[in-house]
């Protein structure tokens, strides 16, 4: 089992920035791929990114492409989501997940969850 405790969440007027961090304790982390989803109020979960255990292997939903960047510091037990150029439709519930080995499979563990709200 691996804790997860997500930070960085916040309102941010569309165009902006933010920088979602997810620090992670328990298994060895870098041998752990982690996620990045989210969950819209009447909408169901999603995938937005996910990062192998090493950090060689990134994907992405396609709503995300070229503004969302995951990334990891395996020194620091810590995943990040930095996400530019925000609109109202990446207002959401942030969760990070760790799967069950160093490629993505289903994920095994959530972090509670941090908001990220967008003004238009």
């Amino acid at each position: 089992q691996v804790e997860l405790v997500e930070s960085g969440g916040g309102l941010v007027q569309a165009g902006g920035s933010l920088r979602l961090s997810c620090a992670a304790s328990g298994r060895t982390f870098g041998r752990v791929a982690m996620g990045w989803f989210r969950q819209a109020p009447g909408k169901e979960r999603e995938v937005v990114a996910t990062i192998t255990g090493n950090g060689a292997f990134t994907s992405y939903r396609d709503s995300v492409k070229g503004r969302f960047t995951i990334s990891r510091d395996n020194a620091k037990n810590t995943v990040y989501l930095q996400m530019n150029s925000l609109n109202a439709e990446d207002t959401a519930v942030y969760y990070c997940a760790a799967a069950r080995s160093s490629m993505w499979t289903v994920p095994t563990d959530w972090g509670q969850g941090t908001q990220v709200t967008v003004s238009s």
